[in-house]
């Protein structure tokens, strides 16, 4: 490595939720952990993949559903910084954490370090309709939407729109305590929303999308890391080959391939909100008019962010380290061709793939290299672990998608991805909360 970690600070992986199976907070344990930092995670019980890593110091266990109240997870940040004893720098795993930290930097400053974003933007970034307005705001292209306040505007929505669309949950943390949809939920005929609408409440807290078909359709990624000045001090485009569920989920492969445009148009982005700190997006490149349209903005660290690297070995969680220790960034372009694989998901993704004749044209035909999500020789334990606890809700998981497709039903994937054709009425529910 052509630079050198400060292992007097620690990190400390901090989620709410369960999502013990979480292939992302364990790559950050081991990028950090091979330079020599103390890592620290906060894990749902003791025997998850994390909880298992030989880089993990010791994990908090601490069982959590992102329904508690703020000060009461404040103060329960607060006495895990007590018991680690030295500032530790925070890297949240999902929307509500780093939500948490932007909202309570006072409290948090001191036994924390963070980037020092704006208190209110990441809740916003996080917000389906705050960051269509921010997109609107700044001129990024993203999908068309509409946020219905009554269920008589569903109605109305229902009778003048083109289906299918796309339904997801409106907010963080609401997402969790009163979820309107299970995750971003695909919906097909006017009768289906309707039917659907009649549980969201008076007050239906779901944004209504539009709907990206695959064939016209091409799904990127960037990932970066912002300074104080909204500079990226590492920055990493790529594309998706495959999710599972089928064009819809979460990522199962994928490559880092060069897109200066993207990069250029997520930088302009950043700069004119004043964002600080590590942005995972999700864009579509839609075919019909040219555009990259923003989906999702993760004010945090992704699942899959092992997938990028510099030539000088940062990725965004190292730049991040090193920032707020101190130390400066090196530079280096990213491994372009380098290949991510998620080996539990990716096998039956790959069958789905196959079957579907669906191909990722900007995909390099071969890899440059390989990072997988789960094994590593150097820490194979939390691989095992993942097996352990993915057997059985894995294999029932699959087994339920079979029966599904085989009537004609739902399946579950990610917005604005085709799929297997569901029947006319079905949601489809396509992403969950914590991906």
């Amino acid at each position: 490595m052509p630079f050198r970690a400060d292992r007097e600070v620690p990190g400390l992986i901090v989620k709410f939720g369960d999502y013990p199976l979480h292939h992302g907070g364990v790559g950050a344990i081991r990028s950090l952990g091979r330079l020599g930092v103390p890592m620290y995670a906060i894990t749902e019980d003791a025997y998850t993949p994390a909880a298992s890593s030989r880089y993990l110091k010791r994990a908090f266990v601490w069982p959590t559903r992102g329904t508690e109240g703020a000060d009461r997870l404040v103060e329960g940040l607060l006495r895990i910084g007590r018991r680690i004893g030295r500032p530790t720098v925070l890297v949240p795993t999902d929307e509500e954490a780093a939500v948490l930290i932007a909202e309570h930097q006072d409290a948090l400053r001191g036994p924390f370090l963070f980037p020092p974003v704006a208190p209110c933007l990441p809740r916003r970034l996080a917000s389906k309709q705050g960051l269509h307005e921010l997109c609107v705001e700044h001129g990024i292209p993203s999908p068309a939407a509409a946020f219905p306040q009554s269920y008589d505007d569903i109605v109305a929505f229902a009778e003048k729109t083109r289906f299918p669309v796309v339904a997801k949950n409106r907010e963080a943390f609401v997402r969790r305590s009163s979820p309107a949809v299970n995750g971003t939920t695909r919906i097909n005929t006017r009768e289906g929303l309707l039917a659907l609408a009649r549980d969201w409440g008076e007050r239906p807290g779901v944004i209504l999308q539009e709907y990206l078909p695959r064939e016209e359709a091409e799904d990127w990624i960037v990932h970066a890391y912002f300074d104080r000045n909204s500079s990226p001090l590492a920055m990493f485009t790529g594309v998706k080959v495959r999710s599972w569920p089928p064009h819809a989920g979460m990522t199962a492969n994928a490559y880092v391939v060069d897109n200066p445009e993207l990069a250029d148009l997520a930088a302009r982005f950043i700069k004119q909100i004043g964002f600080t700190g590590i942005v995972d997006l999700d864009l579509r490149f839609d075919r019909r008019d040219g555009q990259y349209k923003l989906l999702d903005f993760n004010p945090r660290m992704g699942a899959q962010f092992r997938l990028f690297e510099s030539g000088a070995g940062v990725d965004v969680v190292r730049a991040m380290h090193l920032d707020l220790t101190g130390r400066p960034v090196p530079e280096g372009g990213q491994r372009a061709g380098h290949r991510y694989v998620v080996e539990n998901i990716d096998l039956p993704a790959l069958l789905a793939y196959r079957r579907s004749g669906y191909t990722t044209p900007h995909a390099p035909a071969r890899a440059s290299g390989t990072e997988l999500a789960w094994f590593a020789g150097d820490d194979p334990l939390p691989f095992v672990t993942m097996l352990a606890r993915f057997v059985r809700p894995g294999a029932r998981h699959l087994y339920q998608l079979w029966r599904t497709n085989r009537r004609g039903g739902t399946t579950a994937g990610r917005p604005a991805r085709g799929d297997a054709r569901p029947s006319a009425t079905s949601p489809v529910t396509l992403k969950r909360p914590h991906q």
